[in-house]
């Protein structure tokens, strides 16, 4: 592992850090999930999945080539990544935010999320100073997502400027993954290992074939990260951990304009978010939140 000495914690409670990175994908996460982001897909005439979520999802980035979208993205299959090819010829980039962000506030009354007028504009007082001070160099998901003029609607507002750090941590971590050796294909297989997303899900949606799966699975062996028959060691569990725990450390500057106890604020105040598409019955697995981040070590195996 590299330390993460490098990046300054300016005092900050790295479990705050953790707590709020949590919060943040949460109640971002759902727009990979919501009938709605496929029927606004369709309106743009793209129907597969596959095409219509890397252009939602680069649309900020506006018209890049799709390898442009791998490198950014990290850990998909360049095959999965290249079926997004003409979709900026279906639609504009302009045209592709502007559906995620219908797709975005019919979702959001769908499910009746419980947050006032009043919440709405404390959580922007808090998000909206990270955003502004945040470093961006290196970041490119994030950049391109603070690039995006904020919609008119107050929550689907909110929604992207969770967008834009969610995309920071992101952009953070592939910085992490790359400095410790690990690629790609290698950091999918860890993740499912280790418990962290379940493994239909992947294989489904970044597309590494079984000889690649196959050849990231021995280089992790080789690591000790995994036993022979794919499963997680304690070391690899431990590894993996550890990963996080050095994007929390990248991540810790980030939060310095509000310190811990708006962080916690922040949190508490968004949670009503994930809440509501959890009660809706939105996610196929468990998302990992401030309360459940610990992957078990029994179930990862």
């Amino acid at each position: 592992m590299h330390p993460a000495s490098t990046f300054a914690r300016a005092g900050m409670d790295l479990n705050a850090v953790r707590e709020v990175s949590l919060t943040i994908n949460a109640t971002h996460l759902f727009v990979y999930f919501i009938p709605e982001a496929p029927e606004e897909a369709a309106r743009l005439g793209v129907s597969e999945y596959g095409p219509a979520y890397f252009a939602f999802r680069s649309a900020p980035m506006g018209a890049v080539p799709w390898q442009v979208t791998l490198a950014a993205f990290y850990n998909f299959s360049p095959r999965s990544v290249q079926a997004m090819a003409g979709v900026w010829d279906t639609a504009t980039p302009e045209q592709w935010q502007a559906a995620r962000f219908a797709a975005v506030g019919r979702a959001l009354r769908r499910v009746d999320v419980k947050l006032t007028a009043g919440q709405i504009a404390e959580a922007r007082s808090l998000i909206d100073p990270v955003v502004e001070s945040a470093d961006y160099a290196g970041k490119t998901m994030a950049a391109a997502n603070a690039s995006v003029p904020l919609p008119a609607d107050p929550l689907v507002a909110l929604w992207q400027q969770i967008t834009v750090l969610r995309e920071w941590r992101g952009d953070a971590h592939i910085t992490v993954l790359a400095a410790n050796g690990l690629g790609p294909c290698d950091c999918n297989v860890l993740q499912t290992a280790t418990g962290h997303f379940p493994e239909a899900i992947a294989r489904a949606t970044r597309r590494w074939d079984e000889e690649e799966v196959t050849a990231a699975t021995t280089r992790l062996v080789a690591r000790g990260w995994l036993n022979a028959d794919g499963t997680a060691t304690d070391a690899g569990i431990a590894a993996r951990e550890q990963l996080e725990a050095e994007t929390d450390e990248h991540c810790a500057a980030l939060w310095t304009p509000i310190g811990d106890t708006r962080v916690h604020r922040l949190t508490s105040l968004l949670m009503p978010i994930h809440d509501a598409f959890t009660a809706a019955r939105t996610y196929p697995f468990r998302v990992e939140t401030g309360d459940t981040h610990s992957a078990d070590p029994e179930a990862a195996r």
